[in-house]
């Protein structure tokens, strides 16, 4: 039996892409790859502007099963991927695998954060024939 690799996306906070990446890697690849999100400090809740348009999109409830973590609480990942961190990404205990660069869109309009839940979700499939390659 073939174990799937363990993909970490990382943000400082771990409460909005980071987020959303663990919930739309869930949705798309859970028969690829594992997904987990993580960052080096935690915030009181997800970004509820993501948790609503991810119900309204996607159909995730993020708050059922996903919550602010830090890297010391996630398995240890195969792959990492930094969602862009503009002011200096964490450490996870390896470099990262690749650096989505993506702007954070906490505060911003809804057309914003549709626009980065999107290119997440064309980097998760891009993901996806990646690790079907290995």
């Amino acid at each position: 039996m073939d174990l799937k690799p363990k993909v970490a996306f990382i943000c400082v906070h771990n409460s909005c892409r980071s987020q959303i990446a663990e919930a739309l890697g869930k949705h798309l690849a859970a028969d690829v790859f594992e997904s987990y999100s993580a960052g080096t400090e935690i915030a009181p809740r997800i970004n509820q502007d993501a948790v609503r348009l991810m119900k309204q999109i996607y159909g995730i409830d993020m708050e059922q099963s996903q919550y602010s973590k830090t890297i010391s609480q996630i398995p240890k990942p195969d792959l990492t991927i930094s969602m862009g961190c503009d002011v200096g990404c964490p450490y996870t205990g390896k470099d990262f695998d690749d650096n989505w660069g993506l702007a954070d869109p906490t505060g911003k309009s809804d057309e914003v954060f549709v626009d980065i839940m999107k290119e997440i979700e064309e980097r998760i499939k891009i993901l996806v024939r990646r690790c079907a390659e290995r």
